[in-house]
């Protein structure tokens, strides 16, 4: 379980070049659903994602020698690619029949894959539509529990729905690696709990300044390479 990375001059989400862009590049898919009648609040949708990619990580599939552990170590070596897509009706009765896992949330439901070389998606997975990711809360969101983890969006920051739960899959790759072991397996042992809020504009410069793990982009959809768009807080990272 142990792999306590940390970003660093070779991080997967520095903008700039580095040896990670030698490597071939992989992509974490992940499929959310969003049917006509009744889409998943937007908080919701990225909530679930992150866990998704908390339970992509910690899978032992993921791990070892397992089906997937090839394909996780060939992503995590190369940029730490994600890329959301929707899917409806039989879209996504024909994504659920992929390998890969479903996470659910209270109206969420995304559904997570091992990784694939860049130009590589299955058919599938490929026709799936990128755009379109545009959701909204109709109930006010509660604000975060102090005692939980949180993923912090940049409040100054305008993103789909799409790009936001990607970056904040990011944010909770970062936390997870930088977390120690017995830190992990109490946060898989109780699923993962997390909250994803906008900071307050006042507050978002010591969040950004304390030291937690914080995503800087890439640049390669919607905003300019080098954006700090999620930090990551878990009260064992404090």
């Amino acid at each position: 379980m142990s792999d306590n990375r940390t970003a660093s001059a070779d991080s997967p989400f520095r903008p700039d070049p580095g040896a990670r862009d030698e490597a071939p590049q992989f992509v974490l898919p992940l499929v959310v659903r969003i049917e006509r009648a009744a889409p998943p609040a937007r908080t919701d949708a990225l909530e679930t994602a992150a866990r998704a990619v908390l339970v992509m990580l910690s899978d032992e599939r993921s791990a070892g020698e397992g089906e997937w552990a090839r394909a996780m170590r060939d992503w995590q070596d190369a940029r730490i690619r994600k890329v959301v897509r929707r899917a409806r009706g039989a879209e996504w009765r024909r994504a659920e029949t992929l390998p890969g896992i479903t996470v659910t949330g209270k109206s969420a439901e995304v559904r997570v894959f091992p990784p694939v070389p860049l130009d590589g998606w299955p058919k599938d997975l490929a026709r799936l539509q990128v755009s379109g990711t545009d959701l909204d809360d109709p109930d006010p969101v509660p604000p975060a529990d102090p005692t939980a983890p949180t993923l912090w969006l940049n409040p100054a920051l305008d993103m789909t729905a799409g790009k936001a739960m990607a970056q904040a899959g990011h944010a909770a790759q970062l936390a997870w690696w930088r977390l120690p072991d017995e830190a992990r397996a109490a946060w898989h042992a109780t699923g993962f709990p997390l909250t994803v809020r906008t900071a307050d504009p006042a507050h978002w410069p010591a969040l950004t300044a304390g030291g937690l793990p914080t995503v800087r982009d890439a640049g390669f959809t919607e905003i300019a390479p080098g954006s700090c768009t999620v930090v990551a807080d878990h009260p064992a990272l404090r």
